[in-house]
C-alpha cells in the first residue's frame, strides 16, 4: 500500500534586490507560520552568502526563530553547504536545534550551489563534492556518539565529540541534495539517507531522477542489503495556483521576470533560464512542465507526471519563489492544501463513497423516512381522535 504523500516548501529564499531585506525576512517567517496553520508537513531553508537574492546565510538561525512561532511543521536545513564549515560546528548546531525543536529539525546537506559563495571563501569548486562526503561521514559519526580524530587539508579534529547527544532517536533525519550529478544518490545509498531532488521538474533534473534513484538503490543493496525507502525521497518544483489559469498567470507577473533575470545573471547557461527578453516565459515554463502556473487540477497533473516518471516518492516540496504578491502567494498554498492534497492522499475517499452510497440508496432511504413521518402523523391523529371521543362521552 502506498504511503501518504507529504507536502512542504523549499525556501532559498528568493527576494529581488529592490525589496527591503528586513521586511523580506519577516515575511519568510510569517509564511512558515501560515503553512504550519494550514497543516503543511515540512519547510526546508537554504544557505547562501552572495548574489543578493537568496538572503538567508544561516538556516539554523532561521529555524531557531520560526520554531518558536510554529507547533507542528518540521524544519530542515535546505541545505547546509558542508565544505563551508568545520563538521564539528555543523553537528553541534544541528543537535542543539534537535533539542530546541523537540525533534522537529531535519538536516539537509549539500556541497554548496553558488560558485560566488565558494569563490569568496577561496574554495575550489572541484573539491566541493569530495569535501561534502568527508564532512558528512564525520557528522554522522558524531551524531552516533563517536569520538573523532581526523586531519584533512581543510579541517583538523582532535578527539572531537558532541557534548549533547541527539534528542531524536537515533538522530535527526538526514537528507542530501541531489540534482543532476550522481553524488547525492551515492551518499544517500551509502549512508541510508533521504534525498532532496532540488531540480526535479527542470529538464536535466527530471531526466536524472530515475538514474540517481537507481544509483542510490544499487549502493544501498551493496552496502546494507536493502533498498532505499521512497518515503524519504523528496521532489522540488515551482508552483503557483489560483482559482483559474488566467488568474494564476496574472498573479505571477508580479515577480517572475525578476526571478528569471536573477537566474540569467548567476548562470547564463542554466537549464532553469527561460528567455526573459521577449514574449511571456510563462508559456514556455508551463509547456515544458518545469513549473505549475494554473489551477489545483494542474498541480495534481504535475504530481501524477512525476509519479509516472519516478514511481512512489514521499514528499513534494513547492519551491518558494515569490512570483506573486504575498496575499496571492498565501492563497496559492491554501488552495494546494484544500484541493490538491486530498486528491494525493485520498483523504476524501470515504466521504466520496458515503455520498455515492447515499445517492444510490437515497430514494429508498427517503421513502422509508417519509413513510415513518406519515405513520407518526397518523398515530398522532388517531390518539387525538380517541382523546376527543373520550372527553365527549
Amino acid at each position: 500500500m502506498q504511503n501518504r504523500m507529504r507536502n512542504g516548501i523549499f525556501m532559498a529564499p528568493f527576494h529581488p534586490v529592490d525589496e527591503d531585506p528586513t521586511m523580506a525576512l519577516a515575511r519568510d517567517l510569517e509564511l512558515v507560520e501560515w503553512l504550519d496553520r494550514l497543516g503543511y508537513d515540512e519547510a526546508w531553508i537554504g544557505e547562501h552568502h552572495s548574489a543578493g537574492f537568496e538572503i538567508i546565510a544561516s538556516p539554523e538561525l532561521f529555524i531557531a526563530a520560526v520554531a518558536e512561532r510554529t507547533r507542528h511543521i518540521r524544519l530542515g536545513t535546505g541545505v547546509v553547504s558542508l565544505p563551508y564549515h568545520n563538521p564539528l560546528m555543523t553537528a553541534n548546531r544541528i543537535i542543539q536545534l534537535d533539542h530546541m525543536t523537540r525533534g522537529r529539525v531535519m538536516f539537509g546537506a549539500g556541497p554548496g550551489l553558488l560558485p560566488s559563495d565558494a569563490s569568496m571563501l577561496g574554495i575550489d569548486p572541484s573539491t566541493q563534492r569530495d569535501r561534502m562526503a568527508e564532512a558528512l561521514d564525520v557528522i554522522l559519526r558524531l551524531f552516533a556518539g563517536e569520538t573523532v580524530s581526523e586531519t584533512t587539508e581543510w579541517y583538523t579534529l582532535n578527539e572531537a565529540r558532541l557534548h549533547l547527544l541527539p534528542y531524536s532517536d537515533p538522530y535527526p533525519e538526514v537528507a542530501v541534495a541531489s540534482s543532476i550529478t550522481p553524488s547525492g544518490g551515492r551518499l544517500a545509498g551509502k549512508y541510508d539517507l533521504g534525498m532532496l531532488c532540488v531540480a526535479a521538474t527542470q529538464a536535466g533534473g527530471f531526466d536524472a531522477l530515475g538514474e540517481n534513484w537507481k544509483i542510490a538503490n544499487e549502493i544501498a543493496q551493496e552496502t546494507r542489503g536493502k533498498p532505499m525507502d521512497p518515503r524519504r525521497l523528496r521532489l522540488v518544483g515551482p508552483v503557483h495556483i489560483a482559482e483559474t489559469r488566467e488568474k494564476a498567470r496574472e498573479n505571477v507577473q508580479f515577480g517572475i521576470h525578476k526571478w528569471l533575470d536573477y537566474f540569467s545573471r548567476i548562470n547564463p547557461t542554466s537549464s532553469a533560464q527561460v528567455d526573459n527578453r521577449g514574449g511571456d516565459p510563462v508559456d514556455t515554463m508551463i509547456a515544458s512542465g518545469s513549473a505549475v502556473i494554473g489551477t489545483p487540477d494542474d498541480a495534481v497533473a504535475q504530481i501524477r507526471r512525476l509519479q509516472d516518471k519516478q514511481g512512489e516518492f514521499g514528499c513534494f516540496l513547492q519551491l518558494a519563489h515569490n512570483w506573486a504578491d504575498f496575499d496571492s502567494t498565501k492563497k496559492s498554498y491554501e488552495l494546494w492544501q484544500r484541493y490538491v492534497m486530498p486528491q494525493l492522499t485520498g483523504a476524501n475517499r470515504n466521504r466520496d463513497i458515503s455520498l455515492e452510497w447515499t445517492t444510490e440508496h437515497g430514494e429508498r432511504l427517503m421513502g422509508g423516512a417519509m413513510k415513518a413521518a406519515m405513520e407518526m402523523f397518523e398515530k398522532h391523529q388517531k390518539e387525538q381522535a380517541a382523546k376527543a371521543k373520550e372527553e365527549a362521552s
